[in-house]
């Protein structure tokens, strides 16, 4: 797959050996293509657990390994592209069915390589409307798993189901002033899981590590998530965990400057994206109450793709002129790249 002119890294760097593809499939869920930053990632994961770096990699391994035994393009292969949503699936499987068990690590690893699989379907079903994958492949198989799960004692043998069905809000919106900065590194932390502040700070440190403006850009989305999620009236103790404002920093990432040029209208567009990701967020938590709730990266791919897909319709985000039959259906062009 050729790359598309609009999609841009930060940090790009071009070959290497397995090891730094390796480590380019943790970067890439935060679209950055540096093994640098990869490193950086997998350590950030290491200070809440070091099971938890281990799925990671294990995970973008049999990833990239399957694509590559597959025949995948080779660039997509060396800048981590078929590795970031398996390192995604067996992380969540450590986090949510418990690192320490046998059955954990073959699932993981099972759905790992189902994963470039699941890449390969995505990419191809998007390709005709020239939108990236994200982490839709990782958000099918999280939830399959997820609805699956209660069903086999192996894969989850505790008794309770996760259901619960969605209720109105509850307890104090005003979040305490120490609760924000911890707030603003979770929303960081919690793209990964990780419930631990200094994670998120450690992760930030990699961003920077890759480029200033993508670390800005989620600084600005991690802020934007706190305030609208305050603005609604969100609890106090989902604002303070992160788990409101975890997509918004991926969705001001993303249409800040990967696949939207960088410029002042551009980071406009972003932010007004990354509040929406974090409206919608309760939204499919609701939706997905059956299954316990978890929006996993929903609210980031249904945004991204939204705005994405609304952004051909607009000269200044884009920088060109739509056609006049640009409402139409187009004639299917190279797929687009994603990180």
């Amino acid at each position: 797959m050729r790359r598309s002119d609009g999609v841009r890294w930060w940090g790009r760097e071009r070959g290497g050996g397995f090891g730094r593809w390796l480590l380019r499939g943790p970067a890439q869920v935060m679209f950055l293509a540096d093994a640098r930053t990869g490193a950086v990632f997998c350590l950030a994961l290491a200070t809440a657990d070091w099971r938890y770096a281990g799925y990671a990699l294990g995970g973008a391994a049999l990833g990239t390994g399957t694509a590559r035994l597959l025949h995948v393009a080779r660039d997509r292969v060396e800048q981590g592209l078929e590795g970031y949503n398996s390192c995604l699936v067996a992380l969540w499987c450590a986090v949510f069915l418990g690192a320490g068990r046998l059955s954990t690590a073959l699932l993981a690893a099972a759905c790992s390589a189902v994963t470039a699989v699941a890449t390969a379907a995505v990419v191809r079903l998007l390709h005709g409307w020239r939108l990236p994958p994200l982490t839709l492949p990782y958000c099918l198989l999280a939830s399959a798993v997820t609805l699956a799960a209660p069903a086999f004692r192996r894969v989850r043998p505790h008794g309770a189901g996760l259901a619960a069905l969605p209720g109105p809000a509850t307890g104090p919106t005003g979040p305490h002033p120490d609760d924000l900065w911890r707030a603003f590194f979770r929303n960081i932390s919690q793209v990964f899981f990780l419930e631990q502040w200094y994670a998120g700070a450690l992760l930030l440190v990699g961003l920077f590590l890759a480029h200033r403006v993508a670390g800005l850009l989620a600084c600005a989305g991690s802020a934007t998530g706190i305030l609208t999620a305050w603005a609604l009236g969100a609890p106090a103790a989902r604002i303070a965990d992160g788990t409101m404002g975890c997509n918004a920093v991926l969705v001001a990432v993303a249409l800040g400057g990967v696949f939207l040029a960088a410029a002042p209208v551009t980071l406009l567009y972003a932010l007004l994206g990354a509040a929406t990701a974090t409206a919608v967020t309760p939204a499919v938590a609701h939706l997905l109450a059956p299954s316990g709730g978890r929006p996993f990266t929903w609210p980031f791919v249904l945004t991204t793709l939204c705005f994405l897909a609304a952004a051909r319709s607009f000269p200044r985000p884009t920088g060109r002129t739509p056609a006049p039959d640009e409402a139409r259906p187009q004639r299917p062009g190279a797929p687009a790249r994603t990180a």
